[in-house]
């Protein structure tokens, strides 16, 4: 059953947690060049884990409780690196060492929104099966 479409948001949402990361820039730092998630490790180890989160729900189509939760359990993880950003684009006086934000701060809201998509289809699914298991 990978043609659903909650694996298609589920796949969206690795590529933009795994893949535009590398391609986007986080901001400048001091001496006005880039930065990009690889040379911050605590945020490529959580985009990386995002990603990785993602794919393993997409092969749990099975189990649509677990895929349900392990969603949840990404949007939490997206939400605490866009937390994190947020930190970090509020200590730009100095403190950091990125003194420009870019557009890659903005990769978690993107996942997030592909997750909640991905989410609300798997909710639909198991109120269908709920729904079909009534009838018989």
């Amino acid at each position: 059953m990978l043609q659903r479409i909650q694996t298609i948001y589920l796949f969206l949402a690795a590529l933009s947690s795994a893949g535009l990361i590398f391609i986007f820039e986080l901001g400048k730092d001091l001496a006005g060049q880039p930065v990009f998630v690889e040379d911050v490790l605590l945020v490529l180890g959580l985009t990386l884990f995002s990603a990785l989160l993602s794919l393993v729900a997409i092969f749990l189509f099975k189990n649509r409780k677990l895929q349900f939760v392990l969603g949840r359990l990404n949007i939490v993880l997206n939400l605490i690196l866009l937390g994190l950003f947020v930190y970090w684009s509020l200590n730009i006086s100095g403190e950091s060492n990125i003194s420009e934000k870019g557009i890659g701060m903005v990769i978690p809201v993107i996942s997030i929104v592909f997750l909640v998509l991905a989410n609300k289809a798997i909710k639909k699914d198991e109120d269908l099966v709920k729904s079909v298991d009534r009838l018989r």
